[in-house]
């Protein structure tokens, strides 16, 4: 550039142009961005560079090829389909397996549950219930206070509703509370759990 009152160039303005066009001229000797000479960084311990390959268009398999590869591996799915099946059915088995064991632990529960209310009732024997309804209400509550409490409700179940009604009447609360728990619970057709 040229100084308009000394017609002089101007050495300050002549060097950022100077720069400027060293510059375009080292680019142009590079070549383009992105060309071959780029340098890549390898990492100490890693795998070598590998050079840029060209990207290959493949033919397009035809008909008689997909048909081929499906049939060389219709045994091999068919096989394998029937072993997620077979392992399926096994989960399924043991699944109900261990169903059948839980309801044969129920059952052998609800025999010994049987077991137990059938001797409860066969403690009553009919001689006894008898005496019991033969005495009068007061006597009889005192006596079955006095006795075992599931000898005590066998005895009040197999008597007359209204006679067990009186003698509970006659009894302590607590005692006659206590056996009609025992009477109810022995009377349910129904396991509560």
């Amino acid at each position: 550039m040229i100084d308009p009152f000394s017609a002089k160039p101007d050495s300050r303005l002549a060097a950022p142009t100077l720069l400027a066009s060293a510059l375009a001229a080292i680019l142009l000797t590079i070549g383009p961005a992105g060309a071959e000479d780029t340098v890549r960084q390898v990492l100490p311990g890693g795998p070598p560079p590998v050079a840029p390959q060209q990207l290959t268009k493949e033919k397009a398999p035809d008909e008689s090829e997909i048909q081929r590869f499906c049939s060389n591996i219709a045994d091999a799915a068919r096989d394998r389909r029937y072993a997620l099946q077979a392992q399926e059915l096994k989960e399924l088995q043991a699944g109900i397996d261990q169903r059948m064991k839980a309801l044969e632990d129920k059952r052998a529960e609800y025999e010994q549950w049987l077991k137990r209310r059938e001797v409860f009732l066969a403690r009553a024997e009919d001689g006894v219930v008898k005496i019991y309804a033969g005495m009068k209400p007061d006597a009889a509550a005192e006596r079955l206070a006095m006795v075992n409490v599931d000898l005590a409700a066998a005895i009040l179940m197999k008597l007359d509703s209204r006679k067990a009604g009186v003698i509970l009447n006659e009894m302590d609360q607590k005692a006659a509370a206590a056996l009609t728990g025992i009477m109810a619970s022995a009377a349910r057709r129904v396991d509560p759990s």
